[in-house]
């Protein structure tokens, strides 16, 4: 059974638009792709996650491919690909700049398809253990009705995404409406251990003007096809491919410390020069290619062809979070987590291309692993929900109890004011 807060298909994947990555063509390999994605995690992610992610990225673009999504493809139906930031060989699998919603409505149609049961508008609060300590389902809350089930299961799978709607630091944010961190309280809980939890992503390239799309996402196939990052002098100041950490940070300092940003009513920004992918590539690219960017400035009467677009960084990706094995399992028995919610795939930054692949690669596993061991399980019979007394205690002890509810199920975004 899957259980959403919102409804299938609202998640981070749906706006992921760059693209997947898999080390699938001669000049490429696994081996290759491990060294590129470890070292652009700053050597922090655990080996035995990136192994696992890099050898069975070829069979999920297979897989994918099988199951009907509409990668970009030549004429002879060879798979375009394209370079990211940080990535040594052009290894980024599209379709168009649409790569997750395409993903996400072939999967949703699958799920559809089999008749998984789907029960939507309905968040988990709390994981249920059994009288052993280990997971046995979970409480759940009808987001309408504030009404309180229990589902009882032999294995759990937390696949909750990131944290941006918590505007760490005050930043804007890419993240759909349901990101604030749920699975990561959710396992801490229980007792499963979080992975440097403190370590954010801010994608270097978040919409800076107009205000109606303030922190979207632009996605960084824009530099891959031959945008670059300009300052209010006209200077090209940075590779435009970098690693997104160093990315990020050049456009901060950018804009504080050297001065260089574009004023705007939201505060700094730099230019994004757009046109030069046409002047690079030919006349219809950017439609072609990148459509979706397109669609979006459009709409605020902003020609991404003829004219460049602002943008800043916007909190986009939750590289820490559940610590797992390479079977998926948190350190809470018959507990298993995929997805943004895990840590330790990307180390302390994450290339593009390797969420989406993530996403696949450690959700297969995932249900592999739970399935497997839930073959092995017998029906959890004495259910038990001591472990939030115990936690309670914790933080009383701890000097950091409080009236706030957690998991915060959705942001806040009324005004203190009224």
């Amino acid at each position: 059974m899957i259980v959403t807060k919102l409804r299938i298909g609202d998640a981070n994947t749906m706006m992921a638009e760059g693209g997947i990555q898999a080390a699938d063509k001669p000049n490429d390999s696994p081996a290759i792709h491990f060294l590129d994605a470890f070292g652009g995690g700053h050597f922090a992610a655990k080996p035995e996650l990136v192994a696992k992610l890099v050898t069975k990225a070829p069979e999920a673009i297979q897989w994918l491919n099988k199951l009907g999504v509409e990668f970009d493809k030549e004429a002879d139906g060879t798979m375009v690909t394209t370079h990211g930031g940080g990535t040594s060989r052009k290894r980024m699998h599209a379709a168009k700049d649409y790569s997750g919603a395409e993903i996400m409505r072939t999967l949703r149609d699958e799920v559809i398809n089999r008749g998984i049961p789907v029960v939507d508008f309905t968040a988990a609060v709390e994981i249920i253990l059994d009288k052993n300590g280990r997971a046995a389902g979970a409480v759940l809350m009808n987001m309408e009705t504030k009404q309180l089930l229990v589902a009882r299961a032999k294995t759990v799978i937390i696949a909750t995404g990131g944290a941006g709607r918590l505007h760490y630091q005050g930043f804007p944010t890419s993240n759909h409406y349901g990101a604030t961190a749920d699975g990561l309280i959710l396992g801490y809980r229980v007792g499963a251990s979080l992975l440097y939890a403190d370590t954010l992503q801010y994608h270097p390239t978040g919409t800076g003007y107009p205000e109606q799309i303030f922190g979207a996402l632009v996605t960084e196939k824009v530099r891959s096809l031959g945008a670059k990052l300009v300052n209010i002098d006209g200077d090209v100041f940075m590779h435009p491919l970098e690693t997104r950490d160093v990315t990020a940070a050049s456009i901060i300092r950018e804009c504080t410390e050297r001065n260089k940003g574009v004023e705007t009513s939201l505060g700094k920004a730099v230019w994004l020069d757009t046109p030069m992918i046409e002047y690079k590539n030919g006349e219809g690219t950017i439609e072609k290619r990148i459509p979706a960017m397109m669609r979006m400035f459009g709409k605020y009467g902003i020609d991404i062809r003829k004219e460049p677009i602002l943008v800043y960084p916007t909190l986009h990706y939750q590289n820490g979070g559940l610590n797992i094995s390479d079977t998926c399992a948190t350190d809470v028995e018959n507990l298993f987590a995929a997805g943004e919610v895990a840590g330790g795939i990307h180390g302390r930054n994450r290339l593009m291309g390797n969420s989406l692949l993530d996403v696949i690669v450690f959700g297969r596993n995932a249900g592999i692993n739970a399935a497997a061991k839930a073959k092995e399980t017998a029906v959890p019979s004495k259910l038990t929900l001591d472990h939030i007394e115990k936690f309670n205690k914790e933080l009383e002890a701890a000097g950091v109890a409080g009236d706030t509810a957690s998991p915060m199920l959705l942001p806040h975004y009324a005004r203190k004011d009224m």
